[in-house]
């Protein structure tokens, strides 16, 4: 929720691991004193003026630190309703989660939003940081209290939250060290809860999925460029683009500015590729394993977050979008409506408001 304290968490954790570079904490100390303010670690995240200035996250911030010998991006996401989209695009690509909630606020209705997004986006590795316990007193009813009202909500959304973790990101406590002022905490830091979260399986192990970006002349060579989004693609993989279903073996990998062209790349290179022979393919479809190629349908059942500034109607035709691939499709049933904070499903009027 807008507030609790999730770039001043952030901005602990940099700080008390020695990940800030050198001189930018010196630089918001000054912006600090200019603005007539405590030292804000959140400022070590929000880079706009805007951001600064009013105290709010408005984009989604990926940033970079090593601890241990392991790698972290972490992306910070905004809280207000009016940035919920900045929020679901960084968490859409994120493996893990970690939920702020205010100890002196409490359970608020971003908070449960944002619960219920996750468990759409299917990320189950969770943990909460029940922020600001200094202005409560580090009182451990007020967590126990928030840690059953929150849990039981989040077991209802299927996501099962690893660790509760009471802190103080503005003084530091429970953040990266234990803190003295909450001896009744037995349980991680918010780091160690970082650290025990598990990397997920590398794409690469999945079958391949390659959607085409665009396809470049060169010489006499039809160069199919894009992203390798899962699998792996290697020189004589015989293919095939949906959802024209035509078919070709690839010839070559090619790259720039390398001596010797790769004979395979796996999931997350950009690369582009030619075929043996001169079939039509274009920006939108689907390469694959002729072995393992995706499921087809003109029909579809889906779970939607709607955030459009008007309802979803049925009947009405809508640009959907997959990968690179933008089509017409028309909306046929909606079959009822799930309020994103109190679970409560209703059965539709034809329609669904915004954030339903």
């Amino acid at each position: 929720h807008v507030d609790h304290g999730k770039s001043t968490l952030l901005g602990r954790i940099y700080a008390d691991t020695g990940s800030i570079p050198e001189g930018h904490v010196e630089k918001v100390k000054d912006i600090c004193e200019k603005q007539g303010k405590p030292f804000e670690y959140a400022f070590l995240f929000d880079a706009f003026i805007e951001e600064q200035e009013q105290g709010i996250t408005i984009d989604t911030a990926r940033t970079f630190f090593n601890w241990k010998n392991r790698e972290y991006i972490i992306i910070d996401a905004p809280g207000h309703k009016e940035f919920l989209k900045n929020m679901i695009s960084g968490a859409a690509r994120a493996d893990a989660a970690i939920l702020v909630i205010d100890a002196a606020e409490g359970i608020r209705q971003q908070s449960r939003q944002h619960g219920y997004l996750l468990s759409l986006l299917g990320i189950r590795q969770v943990a909460v940081t029940v922020n600001k316990m200094d202005l409560v007193d580090f009182d451990e009813k007020v967590f126990r209290k928030i840690e059953k009202e929150f849990a039981a909500y989040l077991k209802e959304l299927n996501v099962h939250a690893s660790y509760f973790v009471p802190a103080s990101a503005k003084e530091g406590n429970n953040v990266v060290d234990k803190s003295d002022r909450m001896t009744w905490y037995d349980g991680p830091t918010v780091l160690q809860a970082l650290e025990r979260f598990e990397k997920l399986p590398p794409r690469a192990d999945q079958p391949l999925r390659f959607p085409v970006q665009d396809i470049y002349k060169f010489d006499e060579r039809r160069i199919i460029a894009g992203r390798v989004a899962s699998g792996t693609l290697k020189v004589g993989d015989h293919l095939v683009f949906s959802p024209s279903n035509k078919t070709a073996v690839v010839r070559t990998i090619e790259t720039f500015n390398v001596a010797v062209p790769p004979q395979a790349v796996s999931a997350g290179w950009s690369t582009g590729f030619t075929l043996d022979e001169q079939i039509f393919s274009e920006r939108g479809e689907i390469a694959s394993h002729v072995t393992a190629p995706p499921d087809g349908s003109s029909l579809f059942r889906a779970t939607v977050f709607w955030m459009g500034s008007n309802p979803l109607k049925e009947r009405l035709s809508y640009t959907i979008r997959l990968a690179t691939r933008e089509i017409e499709m028309k909306v046929v049933t909606i079959h009822n409506i799930i309020d994103a904070d109190t679970l409560g499903t209703t059965s539709s009027s034809g329609q669904i408001p915004r954030y339903g």
